[in-house]
């Protein structure tokens, strides 16, 4: 009768105990949407617009009526003035939520936005950065910053 060589397998000596995982931070974006706004969004919009020179800038964000759409249509918006008041943009947030639909108009001379434009509708991905990225980029097409 053969011998059986072969043999049994050996067990694996055990892994290392796994280090826990640092668990991250939440992302500034999922906090709620006011606080959100309030202490992260306008802080680093007002810092990046005065970057470009803009000295008497000033950003709300409040619940108004949407000037094109008549009464009753309120949405939470970013409204951003300087130039003395001749230079205004708004920001619009129908659904308080920075991954919901999302809207730009912009005013000179106080008169009413002609349009209101669609803003970062393609974007799958909202951050904070893009949120201020898509702003300033508005306002350059704009011809109100950055000028050459």
């Amino acid at each position: 009768m053969a011998e059986d060589t072969s043999k049994e397998p050996t067990a694996t000596p055990a892994k290392a105990a796994a280090k826990p995982k640092k668990e991250k931070p939440p992302a500034v974006e999922d906090k709620p949407f006011a606080d959100f706004m309030h202490q992260d969004y306008l802080p680093a919009l007002k810092t990046a617009l005065e970057e470009y020179g803009i000295e008497d800038l000033e950003l709300t964000f409040e619940k108004q009526r949407v000037p094109l759409l008549g009464p009753g249509n309120e949405c939470w918006q970013t409204i951003g003035t300087w130039s003395g008041g001749t230079r205004r943009f708004n920001i619009y947030f129908p659904k308080a939520d920075i991954k919901g639909p999302r809207a730009f108009s912009c005013v000179a001379n106080g008169t009413r936005p002609s349009t209101i434009e669609p803003f970062l509708m393609d974007e799958r991905r909202i951050t904070l950065g893009l949120l201020v990225y898509g702003a300033i980029k508005r306002l350059k097409a704009q011809k109100w910053i950055d000028q050459n």
